[in-house]
């Protein structure tokens, strides 16, 4: 791994001093009452993490003893809700420990479960002693419509029977209370439940809403005493309404409820003591209301004057800046041609991400996850950490495109003293109208050189019509232009390739490929032959381009895609000798030509495949980003779809093929930077692979919100996020680096985004398909084709059409559900919606190319910075010598 220099280690310093001092600025301790050194009451449920009630697994002895202990250095008395199984023996440890008990009588819409309930009751009543300070009969039941109003009166009197002077209460919500006034002339005292997250008020109001509420409570019932059944705060859930469930306002809520409680003289059972994993069925929080966690650890620092945001940040801190400085060790790297401007960037995303990947982490290790949701959460990691990754590459390619020291450039000048090597141009045809073919060859007939020749073989097109007049326009010419019509033949292209390497003449040094639509520079070959003058240069690749631009509006939309690639990426991977050999305009060394192998046929990509096992041979291939031949591009939407599924199909099988080079686990003459491009360049395809998958289980899991919207959520806030922020990361790049390197304005760039958008779903279908199969035979992109109807146009473009509308759909039918005010509920729409964007743009796209009287948009021209050609290692070697 290459050293970081020390303006590299100055920034990835600063920028942990940054994070660090902003990590300090958001959780600055803030004044807050403090915690009574004694806490009135606690709501006392003693499960433990394994442990349910729903499941008859009780606590035994032991457990209680140790938590009633706990409990015991903090709180005075505690409050239960049974007397079932080893819950009726709370009453008699708590008396060991000095707490006096509130005992509770479960009751719910079995009746003879309340039977059962009353008898365990009355067998431990015989029991009590004095810490037995109040009888709570049922809990809720009416809020739950278990239980009339009648019937929980009758059970009321019946346990009046059996505790004897002990006061008897019922347990009911604040409102239930003010709804039933009928209930308080049959109990001792009033017990009301005030929860004001359950009623959306912010945490800040929170304190003294209970307090009025208790007060509204007394006024109503000025004759009888009045406890707080239950107050408090979750520390982590799903937001409800205006309220936030966390964990710093836990701590506020009940610092400032408790100092209120303490001046009004309010008795009170906090809720709760221990989190309660079993339940489940109160949504998102109902797991975390204990001021204790599962383990019996506290949640806060019952001490000191103030409150601290996030009582761990500094372990977050830490963990963000060593995973930040691990990412930037990769980044940074190779970064000595990187201005500062591109360092900072890169610094800032890097600790941004590794911040969020932490905190993710950090949120995920603070709740209680069954095996399916431990599944469910770590494949939510991945997907996070993908996303990770895939912005990293961009962000990467982002710096060095704006901030990179762009290397001495010059103007090729022929070498007019070294002798011309001879050049023998394959054209490889199939099937390709005449007139098309004979237009390439005449330029080729004009080229600037004296010592090359031109084999054309036509390989398997069955109408002697279509390759006869281009064999008697060969004829006629004579001299370096040579016809070979084969049957038969295999291997597609590359088969026609490597027969044209047969029949090439024993004088010939270099080996150019061009297709049989393109028209060629007369100084292609005066130009990039004498970079061949040093040794290790084995390709000279210049780009491809397009004379049928202008059209009409398809295919200036997919010139413009087509152009980011050729002017910003090549040139990009051109820094450390890696680009993508591609089957056209492209000049190879026939020594390293043979040495490696020949032409693949096994690989629909046959061009891209030879280029990496002549780099993987320890050559160097150098890119021209200057235009010296133009083509035809597709003329309407499927013919672009098939030519990119090939592209991206074979690129899959060359990643499979190519692993171990690729990988950097086995010794390859692949440079680090070498593997750097070929993986990260084709890993955006892999991510719309994923997408794809992605987008199949967001349907699904959008249909269950919906059937079942009491019982399923959202994903949290950060996940549903990073996607979102993924897509406007990479969109925003694209039109800045379109901006400034090729000079587009925003219709071009928008052309090429919504371009390559429109061929997401095409490249996601080819990536999975060359995952699991290899068998996929060469087709051809057809140089003209017929104009198609709409019905054909969107016939082409069905699935793309059904994936769109259906996640379209499953946004809006979101909005049946009561919680879309919700962040989290608005961010899984606008990610349902975001994912739409590259089905709705190949729909558009497909429209566009069925309607060629479309105006096209003005076309991204040569610009001066392109022009000159760049000196890389072999024109240096040529200056020098």
């Amino acid at each position: 791994m290459s050293k970081l220099d020390r303006t590299s280690w100055f920034f990835v310093i600063a920028g942990g001093a940054l994070v660090a001092i902003l990590w300090a600025l958001l959780n600055r301790p803030y004044a807050a009452p403090l915690w009574p050194e004694m806490i009135d009451g606690i709501s006392f449920s003693p499960f433990q993490a394994s442990q349910s009630p729903e499941d008859a697994n009780y606590p035994d002895e032991a457990q209680l003893s140790q938590d009633l202990e706990l409990l015991a250095e903090r709180f005075t008395s505690i409050r239960t809700y049974s007397v079932e199984s080893t819950l009726a023996e709370i009453p008699r440890l708590a008396g060991r420990n000095n707490l006096d008990v509130t005992v509770g009588i479960w009751l719910n819409d079995d009746l003879q479960h309340n039977e059962n309930e009353l008898q365990r009751f009355a067998d431990v009543a015989k029991g009590f002693g004095p810490s037995v300070t109040g009888i709570v009969v049922g809990n809720e039941v009416l809020l739950r419509q278990e239980l009339t109003p009648t019937q929980l009166i009758e059970y009321v009197n019946r346990v009046k029977l059996i505790a004897g002077s002990i006061p008897v209460t019922v347990a009911e919500t604040w409102d239930v209370w003010l709804k039933h006034p009928e209930l308080s002339q049959h109990v001792d005292y009033l017990t009301a439940h005030i929860l004001p997250y359950w009623e959306g008020i912010p945490v800040t109001e929170a304190p003294r809403y209970v307090v009025d509420r208790y007060h509204q409570l007394q006024q109503t019932f000025a004759d009888l005493p009045i406890v707080l059944g239950e107050v408090g705060w979750p520390s982590d859930g799903r937001q409800y309404g205006d309220s936030v469930a966390s964990l710093h306002n836990q701590a506020y809520f009940f610092r400032h409820f408790l100092s209120l409680a303490n001046q009004e003289d309010i008795r009170y059972f906090a809720l709760e003591a221990f989190d309660q994993v079993w339940k489940t069925n109160e949504g998102a929080v109902g797991q975390y209301w204990g001021l204790f966690n599962a383990e019996r650890e506290p949640k806060h620092v019952f001490s000191g004057d103030t409150i601290t945001p996030v009582n761990d940040w500094p372990i977050t801190l830490l963990w963000s800046v060593v995973l930040g400085v691990a990412l930037l060790l990769l980044l940074l790297r190779d970064s000595a041609q990187l201005r500062s401007g591109g360092r900072i960037f890169l610094v800032l995303v890097a600790y941004a991400l590794a911040c969020t990947i932490v905190w993710l982490i950090y949120d995920y290790m603070g709740q209680y996850l069954n095996q399916l949701q431990l599944v469910v959460s770590i494949v939510l990691l991945f997907a996070a950490l993908s996303i990770v990754l895939f912005m990293l590459i961009e962000a990467h390619e982002w710096a060095e495109t704006l901030w990179r020291h762009q290397p001495d450039q010059t103007l090729l000048q022929p070498a007019q003293s070294h002798a011309q090597p001879k050049v023998s141009i394959h054209v490889p045809i199939h099937n390709e109208p005449p007139a098309l073919v004979i237009k390439t060859l005449q330029a080729l007939k004009r080229l600037e050189y004296s010592n090359y020749e031109v084999i054309v073989v036509d390989n398997n097109t069955l109408e002697e019509a279509i390759w006869r007049p281009v064999q008697n326009w060969c004829e006629t010419q004579g001299g370096p232009f040579r016809f070979h019509h084969v049957d038969n033949l295999e291997g597609y292209k590359a088969g026609a390739l490597n027969l044209a390497l047969e029949k090439t003449s024993e004088d010939a040094e270099v080996i150019g490929v061009i297709d049989s639509d393109y028209v060629v520079s007369s100084d292609w070959l005066k130009d990039c032959i004498p970079m061949f003058a040093n040794d290790n240069v084995a390709i000279v690749q210049a780009p491809q381009d397009y004379h049928d631009a202008n059209e009409n509006l398809f295919k200036s939309m997919i010139y413009c895609e087509y152009a980011g690639f050729f002017g910003i990426g090549m040139v990009n991977r051109d820094t450390r000798n890696a680009i993508i050999q591609h089957g056209t305009m492209t000049l190879v060394r026939r020594h390293s030509l043979q040495t490696a192998g020949a032409w693949s046929q096994w690989c629909i990509t046959e061009d891209a495949e030879l280029g990496l096992r002549i780099l993987e041979d320890g050559h160097r291939a150098c890119y021209v980003p200057k235009s010296y031949g133009r083509g035809v591009m597709p003329d309407n939407f499927m013919d672009y779809k098939k030519q990119r599924f090939r592209w991206a199909y074979g690129s899959v099988l060359i990643m499979r093929h190519h692993a171990k080079h690729l990988s950097g686990l086995f010794q390859s003459r692949l440079t680090k930077g070498q593997r750097y491009h070929f993986v990260a360049g084709w890993l955006p395809w892999i991510a719309d692979a994923m997408s794809l998958l992605f987008n199949l289980a967001a349907l699904c899991f959008s249909f269950l919100l919906i059937i079942y919207p009491d019982e399923l959520l959202p994903p949290p806030v950060i996940l549903s996020a990073l996607p979102v922020v993924y897509f406007a990361f990479k969109l925003c790049k694209m039109l800045v680096l379109y901006r400034s390197r090729m000079q587009a304005n925003i219709r071009q760039s928008l052309a090429a985004a919504c371009a390559g958008l429109a061929l997401s779903h095409t490249v996601a279908r080819a990536v999975l398909a060359a995952l699991h199969d290899s068998r996929l035979g060469f087709f051809r992109t057809p140089k003209v084709s017929e104009q198609g109807s709409l019905g054909m146009a969107l016939r082409d473009v069905r699935e793309e059409a059904l994936l769109g509308t259906a996640l379209i759909l499953s946004a809006l039918a979101m909005l049946s559900r009561s919680d879309t005010y919700l962040t989290d509920m608005r961010l899984w729409i606008a990610l349902l919606l975001v994912q739409s964007v590259p089905y709705l743009a190949s729909v558009l796209l497909s429209f566009i190319g069925s309607h060629r009287n479309l105006k096209a948009i003005p076309v991204l021209g040569e610009q001066p910075s392109a022009l000159p050609v760049r000196l890389s290692a072999a024109m240096k070697t040529i200056r020098d010598s």
